[in-house]
């Protein structure tokens, strides 16, 4: 049959990336408390295409899905993405996973237990044999606003936030180490099961530790700089304000 994607392009023009998105696949991860978790992530993937090439071979990245072993680690990574560039015949490809992740956290006073959900996600650029390798976390906070305490008889506004956390690291690096940089950015962290005596706790902690989104960003940042393994980060916290209609963020990316 003739091979219509490798023939001669209408307009000879090289294209960054071209792929798939949107697939969906059951994938084992690394948990610092159980040894594996099972979830299931949400997968791009994306190789470079030369200007003289009509189209890509869209079906060998689902067969590359098919033959991966299908638990999620850097060598595991590696090899997929280095499946993709010889299925395809690439000089570079990308892949991404954006997964949930799962926490049993216990609520501060009562200790009722509930479990929490965290949007994880790892990317990889393969390019000339080179890969780079990215670690990510979004973890929600609540905040108190400390300008809306001060000048307030009664009260302030107080919302959730989350911090966004992408790292790029050396050796291994536990998800968990991340969500817990991002919880202790906020004036409180938040939680999916909570009594009465646990709501009052959170909301007087809260109140007791106003923060502002700079507060929220630098204070993540501080900690993923004292991190011994993280050698860059880049760490977005947006606001979700309660008191007016649009959020506030703020961005910090180190020089790593």
């Amino acid at each position: 049959m003739e091979d219509v994607q490798q023939s001669q392009a209408t307009i000879a023009m090289p294209i960054d990336r071209v792929g798939v998105k949107g697939l969906r696949l059951p994938i084992v991860v690394r948990d610092r408390e159980s040894g594996v978790q099972h979830t299931v992530a949400q997968v791009s993937m994306s190789v470079d295409l030369p200007a003289e090439f009509k189209g890509t071979h869209m079906s060998r990245f689902v067969e590359a899905l098919e033959h991966w072993e299908g638990t999620l680690d850097y060598h595991s990574f590696l090899t997929l993405l280095d499946d993709i560039v010889d299925r395809l015949q690439a000089r570079s490809a990308h892949l991404r996973f954006v997964f949930p992740y799962f926490l049993r956290r216990r609520s501060p006073v009562s200790k009722a237990g509930g479990m929490m959900d965290y949007t994880c996600r790892v990317d990889g650029y393969l390019k000339d044999g080179k890969l780079t390798f990215t670690l990510g976390a979004d973890v929600p906070v609540m905040t108190v606003c400390p300008c809306s305490k001060a000048i307030s008889d009664e009260g302030a506004h107080s919302q959730r936030a989350e911090v966004r956390i992408l790292t790029r690291f050396e050796g291994f690096l536990w998800l968990e180490d991340l969500i817990e940089i991002g919880e202790r950015a906020g004036s409180c962290q938040v939680y999916s099961l909570l009594k009465r005596e646990d709501e009052k706790y959170v909301t007087e902690t809260a109140f007791a530790h106003p923060t502002f989104v700079e507060d929220v960003v630098r204070e993540a940042a501080k900690g993923l700089d004292e991190h011994p393994k993280v050698t860059w980060y880049k760490v977005e916290v947006e606001s979700f304000e309660s008191i007016h209609n649009h959020s506030a963020f703020a961005v910090i990316e180190s020089d790593g």
